[in-house]
């Protein structure tokens, strides 16, 4: 990073573009307090980076941040549904609670009768809602996704893209998706352009977007 100076808004889908290398992971690790910044100030959800520390630091990801990762990075051995609910788990909400909590999110991800299944019995698309409704069942304030639709054609690729505008979009929450495709570039709200550590650009996504 070299400078970067940025903002992410709530209520919209900020898409990160740019090529390998550019500093895309690197920058939403440290906005997902996944890495420590050497230099410079962070403010996530409204608080300063540099107090949350260790345990703090854990217990406030759990809280407030979600994942989409481009492997969906599913527990085989579980069912759909108790993928989706194992973030509460971890944070100590009961099984029941944290099942029934899980059902109603892969509801809204379109996957009310697929929650018995196991990730194996699912499709590459299937699995990668499935990880959707796990990053959306603590109610995150902040939203990271990177590259959903890497491992996914066309079609399936574009159907996850519609799906995180459509279900993960709200006042109070930041989305960030980090992406290569610039097929999917209509779908961003604001879309910020990276190149060698440095934000290049920032476009609005009503703007036609450069390939």
């Amino acid at each position: 990073m070299r400078g970067i100076d940025v903002d992410i808004p709530y209520g919209q889908m900020t898409l990160l573009v740019g090529p390998s290398g550019c500093g895309k992971t690197t920058l939403i690790s440290i906005l997902a307090g996944l890495l420590d910044p050497t230099a410079g100030e962070v403010v996530l959800l409204g608080q300063n980076r540099q107090t949350l520390r260790g345990s703090r630091l854990v217990r406030f990801r759990a809280e407030n941040i979600g994942f989409v990762f481009q492997q969906y990075n599913l527990i085989p051995a579980l069912t759909a549904v108790e993928n989706a609910a194992v973030p509460l788990i971890v944070r100590g909400v009961s099984r029941r609670e944290a099942v029934e909590r899980a059902h109603i999110m892969m509801k809204e991800v379109g996957l009310a009768d697929r929650v018995k299944s196991f990730p194996s019995q699912l499709s590459g698309g299937q699995q990668q809602r499935v990880a959707i409704a796990r990053a959306l069942v603590n109610e995150p304030r902040l939203l990271v996704c990177d590259e959903p639709t890497a491992a996914l054609d066309a079609r399936s690729g574009r159907l996850i893209m519609d799906l995180i505008k459509r279900v993960t979009v709200r006042p109070d929450r930041a989305v960030i998706v980090v992406t290569h495709d610039n097929r999917v570039f209509d779908l961003g709200d604001r879309i910020v352009f990276m190149s060698d550590g440095l934000v290049e650009s920032i476009q609005d996504g009503t703007t036609t977007a450069r390939p």
